[in-house]
């Protein structure tokens, strides 16, 4: 019988193929070589094609629509409860095989070429930030076996510098003064390079129209609204704002048994550099509930005065998160509420 439907378990140079007729049987297991991938599904009929969603899927998903086939990027944790037992790569791609025929099952949508263009100047720069962190706190803590100190952030580095050419050798010794001049050289190439790809990003942002609309909202930056663009593409993929809240780890855990509903903390599942982007985008949102000149906002003033400011934040992301879907969707730029308006 012909076959309908394949798994296909991705690996670096061995995959495993399963594929399965329109009664559900198994008629195809077979081991191919990177090499061999492509001339094999030139060989089969269109066929739907499911893939767990990891690295290199995107790509595989490309190179297979463009022959023609249908693909589907699974979650790997929502193919996980399909196998059956062993942990082995025929099991897992007879496990993809089953769960890409589910009707209720959730998708990925392929990435293009450019989404992850853009998105790899992202986890380059966020490499980079924490290259950088974990110097700077190692520097720190090399000086402060010397006595000598600085206030917190980075501006504070220049003063910790003078510090060290002012110390003599009777305070850090020479080779300890080598070592740490070599840390502050590196953290200043580290420097450079993210100046650069930030310089890079906010590029790709003015030339493109989405994301410079995305930049409408409240606490949202060019940094921000151009990651959320190559990530989630037009956001159709999502039924509605809260889905994609959810996705971002914004909406609380809810635990339901008995008739009984207890809502904890948010879930902190999905993308955790667009939900970190959006919370400290929302933290300065709350802040300035604090500063005179800027012109208050009855919600957040309430919020902020019967919660705390972290649980604020977060709220404010939620929300923030919802706006960007609509706006996304909705090819609109934000619009503020009336009495937002009004104070201002």
């Amino acid at each position: 019988m012909s076959v309908v439907t394949i798994g296909l378990d991705l690996a670096k140079t061995v995959f495993q193929v399963h594929g399965v007729d329109k009664a559900g049987h198994t008629v195809l297991r077979r081991k191919l070589s990177r090499g061999d991938l492509v001339a094999f599904f030139k060989k089969q009929p269109q066929r739907l094609v499911g893939m767990e969603a990891c690295s290199s899927a995107h790509h595989w998903g490309r190179l297979l629509v463009e022959l023609g086939h249908t693909v589907r990027l699974i979650p790997p944790q929502y193919v996980k409860p399909f196998v059956k037992r062993n942990k082995t790569d025929a099991a897992d791609a007879e496990a993809i095989c089953e769960a890409v025929a589910r009707p209720n099952m959730r998708f990925v949508p392929i990435k293009t070429k450019q989404q992850q263009a853009i998105l790899a100047l992202h986890r380059v720069r966020s490499l980079l930030v924490r290259q950088r962190t974990a110097t700077i706190n190692a520097l720190r803590g090399l000086l402060g076996e010397y006595g000598i100190i600085a206030g917190k952030g980075v501006r504070q580095l220049a003063t910790l510098s003078e510090r060290l050419v002012s110390a003599d050798e009777t305070v850090v010794p020479s080779e300890a003064q080598q070592a740490l001049r070599c840390l502050f050289q590196h953290i200043e190439e580290l420097s450079e390079k993210l100046k650069d790809m930030e310089l890079r990003i906010v590029a790709w942002h003015k030339a493109d129209p989405v994301s410079q609309r995305l930049a409408s909202a409240p606490g949202v930056g060019p940094i921000t609204a151009s990651a959320i663009v190559a990530a989630v593409g037009d956001g159709k993929q999502f039924k509605s704002s809260r889905h994609f809240a959810a996705w971002l780890g914004l909406t609380p855990r809810i635990k339901a048994s008995g008739g009984k509903e207890k809502i904890g903390r948010i879930s902190k599942g999905g993308d955790r550099y667009l939900r970190t982007l959006l919370i400290h985008g929302a933290r300065a949102v709350v802040g300035t509930t604090f500063r005179k000149d800027v012109a208050p906002r009855p919600w957040l003033t309430a919020l902020v005065a019967r919660r705390p400011t972290n649980v604020a934040a977060t709220a404010v992301a939620h929300k923030t998160a919802r706006s960007l879907w609509a706006m996304l969707t909705r090819e609109e730029l934000y619009r503020r509420h009336s009495a937002q308006l009004m104070a201002a």
